[in-house]
């Protein structure tokens, strides 16, 4: 081969090799937005199948929310209770989407942008303190989330700090197995279910009023998790508020 012939094939590998690189990027661009578009389609599907059971609309009525409230929705993750927050209280109001994991957080980010909602303000936390400002709250929502808070009593302390005086704390979640013998004991102590009477407790130790508690709230749901519990799985509602 001719040196001219060399120096002219130079360029074309050249050509060539781009050519493959972007390809091979424009691939795995395209590759990822479709997982992304199918990830967005299952949030809605799931979010979709709890509105069967999950009965937000009686979760979320005790909070008392109106045009320009600020609630808190704790543990929010891809934001199920925050997207429905939102249109409570309006384009004047705030609803502080609060989790401790960054992913769920960018999802809903996402979501909340996609539905208009500029009053949706996506916070990661610390473990046990949402970083809330004092006395800001009107309302906080904390979903199937108390049982995993490290150090319930600390966290139930910033909540109360954070709520104005009247303003009101709803805790729906998961309790243990009525009734459970001490397999059952055991595997609640694994899946950190705690019983409604317990948090009462804790909370009006911490100054907060009874406002409502129901036991039987929700007597059973679908699996969200493969290790969930496959009997009866019991949820409870406890609606507290600070002293005016």
């Amino acid at each position: 081969m001719t040196p001219e012939l060399k120096q002219a094939r130079r360029p074309y590998r050249l050509r060539i090799f781009v050519f493959l690189v972007v390809a091979l990027f424009a691939l795995v661009v395209l590759d990822a937005a479709s997982q992304t578009i199918r990830t967005f389609e299952r949030l809605n599907i799931v979010d979709r199948s709890r509105d069967h059971w999950q009965r937000p609309g009686d979760i979320m009525t005790p909070l008392n929310l109106r045009e320009g409230s600020v609630v808190a929705d704790i543990g929010c993750g891809t934001g199920y209770f925050a997207l429905k927050l939102a249109p409570l209280v309006g384009k004047k109001g705030s609803v502080l989407a609060i989790d401790i994991l960054k992913e769920p957080l960018a999802y809903l980010w996402v979501r909340a942008r996609l539905r208009n909602l500029p009053q949706l303000h996506v916070m990661q936390s610390v473990p046990d303190d949402p970083g809330l400002p004092l006395q800001k709250m009107d309302a906080v929502l904390i979903a199937n989330t108390y049982h995993e808070f490290t150090d319930s009593e600390a966290m139930a302390q910033h909540l109360f700090d954070a709520l104005r005086p009247g303003g009101r704390l709803v805790v729906v979640d998961r309790g243990p197995v009525p009734g459970a013998d001490g397999a059952s004991a055991e595997r609640a102590r694994e899946h950190h279910e705690r019983s409604p009477q317990a948090v009462e407790q804790e909370l009006l130790a911490d100054g907060f009023e009874l406002v409502n508690r129901q036991d039987g709230f929700i007597l059973s749901s679908p699996l969200e998790r493969p290790d969930d519990r496959p009997e009866l799985h019991p949820w409870w509602l406890l609606v507290v508020r600070r002293p005016y």
